[in-house]
């Protein structure tokens, strides 16, 4: 096959490289260069791994961190940035002020129990200690461990100043106060309250007063413990029920509101080193000045006596007044074979004799005169209602049994129901007042012999609350902690979940169970578990919706002891 010219021109390219010496391998490929080729291009890279590494790995710590970081805020808000941030959050609530049979569970600790229980601690379980009371109490005391600490006793305020906005409390006053049965105790109450109700607080709270603390009254807890140089143990208590304050000996009441936010950043305690070092100064040279007037040195937490003498003026809280309801007055006369009907009121002056009635004599021996009584309401459980003390009336005393009554001025001879009569009951307390304390009498059954009913848990008490009972037999189930515990009464707290308590489920949590137990019957201990089913349940008898949407629900014991 003859060739053309065409292919003269590759083969003397050919024919100059084998001459050259160059390379024919990346050329047998080229056929031209091409005029969108760009001869001076960066040349690839390859993938840099190790920095990818190393980001990845910078990535995944701050992850970590932030983890690490968010418990370090929401399990320690005791501390001041994580309270501050918290509160930027809206993750803190307000402290709540707590009802007397709502308060947490706890122990009541005298002055000497308080200083044995700290001065025992080291340094380092003591600041785990301060740290774990001041986070329950900006928790509301929500999940706490174990029992809250709570103060009683006689103190004495021997200093008193107004909180501003450098202390961890902002408005309100602060004492600080010696323990009257042992000195080796201080205590700095808190008062929070409104600025306005400063000026009274003042008056009221001066050195010398006694503070009086009782378990039945007061509900103090204690928020931080300090260990002084000298080897004294100081407390921070605050009132968690904030109520209304007076003294026994004066005039003017004040009222307690809790605070609406802590500035943790002052730091505890609230009485600074160099600010007790003055007050002890002053205290001692009072002491001094009163031991030169009357010869004797007195010693602090000492008296002459075993028992401290009873205070001339006393800070006492006081309950808020509520109205009583009295029954309405009946004529009651005696137990006889007819009944007496109220006559018309007589006309002349033979109408100012008071008519008797007398009752068929018994042919035994003759009984004791009875005087006609109004009894109580019909009521299941003996309600003492506070009223003045009604004078005695003089009765003569008969051969037979006679009781007088007097019948009430009517326009017309209408005739009037009356009961038996019964004895006059004895005059207990002229102070006592109205309470539901329980030991009233009511049938019993074995476990699961209880009439026929409808049995609930404690979800359904707000369903129930919102309906009412409708005159059907309810029953309430579950697991209950109780909160309080008296002679006849107990109340008692739905048992929940941590799960349930953090995510909010079911309608049990904000419920307050009141149980109420028949004579003979021993309420359980406060802090037990009381576990109820359908064969031992509890009879509700009422279900009421406060203001704040908490549920108290009466019940009562129907089941007979184990």
């Amino acid at each position: 096959m003859r060739r053309g010219p065409a292919d003269a021109a590759p083969r003397s390219k050919l024919r100059d490289q084998l001459e050259t010496g160059e390379s024919s391998r990346v050329h047998l490929m080229d056929y031209g260069v091409s005029p969108y080729d760009e001869p001076y291009a960066r040349p690839r890279r390859g993938t840099n791994y190790f920095a990818w590494t190393i980001t990845i790995l910078l990535l995944t710590g701050f992850a970590l961190a932030a983890w690490l970081g968010s418990f370090y805020i929401f399990d320690q808000p005791e501390r001041p940035d994580s309270y501050r941030i918290l509160q930027r959050l809206h993750k803190i609530d307000q402290p709540k002020r707590f009802q007397l049979t709502a308060a947490p569970a706890g122990e009541f600790l005298s002055s000497k129990q308080l200083y044995d229980r700290y001065i025992g601690m080291g340094s380092t379980e003591l600041a785990r200690a301060n740290a774990e009371l001041a986070r329950n109490y900006i928790r509301n005391y929500q999940l706490v461990r174990g029992l809250v600490p709570y103060v009683v006793g006689r103190y004495t305020i021997v200093a008193a100043r107004a909180l501003g906005p450098d202390d961890v409390f902002t408005s309100g006053m602060v004492v600080l106060a010696n323990a009257v049965d042992s000195g080796e105790l201080l205590m700095e109450h808190l008062y929070p309250a409104n600025p306005e109700t400063l000026p009274l607080m003042k008056q009221t709270l001066n050195v010398g007063l006694e503070v009086k603390l009782e378990r039945t009254h007061d509900i103090s807890a204690v928020i931080h413990a300090e260990r002084l140089v000298d080897g004294r143990i100081m407390i921070t208590a605050v009132p968690l029920l904030y109520g209304s304050y007076t003294v026994t000996r004066g005039l003017g009441t004040f009222r307690l509101e809790p605070p609406l936010s802590l500035n943790l950043a002052a730091g505890w305690p609230l009485f600074k080193a160099e600010e007790r070092t003055t007050i002890d100064k002053r205290i001692t040279e009072s002491r001094q000045n009163i031991a030169a007037a009357q010869g004797a040195v007195p010693i602090p937490g000492l008296t002459p006596s075993a028992t401290p003498p009873p205070a001339d003026n006393q800070l006492v809280r006081v309950e808020q007044a509520r109205p009583v309801s009295t029954p309405a007055l009946t004529p009651i006369l005696a137990k006889g074979k007819k009944l007496a009907e109220a006559t018309p009121p007589p006309k002349g002056r033979k109408g100012a004799r008071k008519q008797k009635l007398e009752s068929p004599a018994p042919a035994a021996t003759p009984a004791q005169p009875v005087i006609a009584q109004n009894p109580p309401a019909p009521t299941s459980t003996p309600i003492a209602v506070a009223s003045a003390p009604t004078p005695k009336i003089p009765v003569p005393t008969p051969a037979s049994t006679i009781a007088t009554a007097q019948a009430p001025p009517a326009p017309t001879a209408t005739p009037v129901p009356v009961l038996p009569a019964q004895p006059v009951p004895a005059d207990t307390s002229a102070g006592t007042l109205a309470s539901n304390a329980g030991g009233g009498s009511w049938k019993t059954f074995p476990a699961g012999k209880m009439p026929l009913g409808r049995l609930i848990g404690t979800g359904d008490l707000r369903d129930v609350a919102e309906r009412g009972l409708a005159g059907e037999r309810v029953y309430l189930k579950g697991q209950f902690v109780v909160n309080f515990s008296d002679a006849n009464r107990a109340v008692l707290r739905p048992r929940t979940k941590l799960t349930d308590k953090v995510l909010h489920f079911g309608g049990g949590s904000s419920a307050r169970i009141i149980v109420e137990f028949p004579a003979g019957y021993t309420p359980p201990q406060q802090g037990a578990v009381v576990s109820r089913d359908e064969m031992r349940p509890f009879e509700i008898t009422e279900v009421r919706i406060q203001e704040d949407g908490e549920l108290n629900v009466f019940v009562r014991e129907i089941m007979q002891p184990k």
